[in-house]
């Protein structure tokens, strides 16, 4: 049977690691020729080798960059925007509406937000001569919702929503077959979490706690975010273009999100 994405030429941003590693393996298991972009050049390029994919040091907030991987890959049919950064990487100073610095604002929102920007910008260049292909933006349930605690971080990823509608409604009124869909997880067990949940005998406990509210009542895998990824890369999606899907164990399903355990 033919692999869903063979012929398929594939950038994925923040792909050395978490999320965007999981959906660089399932792309290249679906028969795309994958590149794995990274601000941390080594880690792309180990998960490149790993995969037999290519490896190329992208930090998506430079602008320049775009531009040297646009003259080694003037082609591609997807894009997954999914490099991010929560703004806690480097340091805990508050993330609140009353608190946060600009700087701290602006550095998130330059990754999160630029980032996405200059990727569909790359990428409907990189499409337009064929006509078609698909991006994939990866926002967050935080784009959806208020974050109290990480102001810049919601307010990044809701514009990733949003501004995957603008590139899909642009990319449909000049004629193009290049589709933009956004993709909106919550709790997905990335490296991220680890300082979070510990490696003692308490893990247990945290990661119940942090998964409490949700009514599945556990993580999101990475992989399970790249199935979703597949199928939006693939001709199956056609004639999906502007949608969000959200993988979040049914958590924006209604008001009240902790169910009635029944034991």
């Amino acid at each position: 049977m033919t692999k869903r994405l063979h012929g398929k030429t594939c950038v994925i941003t923040g792909a050395g690691r978490g999320i965007g590693a999981a959906i660089a393996s399932a792309f290249v298991r679906e028969g795309a020729t994958v590149i794995v972009t990274d601000i941390d050049g080594a880690a792309a390029e180990r998960e490149a080798n790993a995969l037999g994919a290519k490896s190329f040091h992208l930090d998506v907030s430079n602008e320049s960059g775009w531009d040297a991987l646009h003259s080694l890959f003037p082609r591609i049919d997807v894009l997954v925007n999914n490099a991010g950064i929560t703004g806690f990487e480097t340091h805990a100073r508050p993330q609140n509406p009353e608190h946060a610095s600009l700087s701290d604002w602006r550095d998130v929102h330059r990754v999160n937000l630029d980032g996405t920007f200059l990727g569909c910008r790359y990428a409907i260049k990189a499409m337009r001569e064929a006509g078609a292909g698909s991006i994939i933006n990866i926002s967050s349930r935080s784009g959806m919702v208020g974050i109290p605690g990480a102001a810049a971080y919601a307010s990044s990823k809701a514009a990733i929503r949003n501004h995957t509608k603008t590139v899909a409604l642009y990319c449909a009124e000049q004629g193009l077959d290049i589709r933009c869909n956004s993709i909106h997880p919550a709790a997905v067990l990335t490296p991220m979490w680890e300082p979070m949940l510990g490696d003692g005998p308490e893990r247990e406990a945290n990661m119940a706690a942090c998964v409490a509210d949700t009514p599945m009542q556990r993580f999101g895998q990475p992989s399970e975010v790249a199935a979703l990824c597949v199928m939006l890369a693939s001709d199956e999606a056609r004639y999906m273009t502007g949608t969000e899907l959200t993988i979040d164990g049914g958590i924006l399903a209604g008001s009240a999100a902790a169910p009635t355990r029944q034991v």
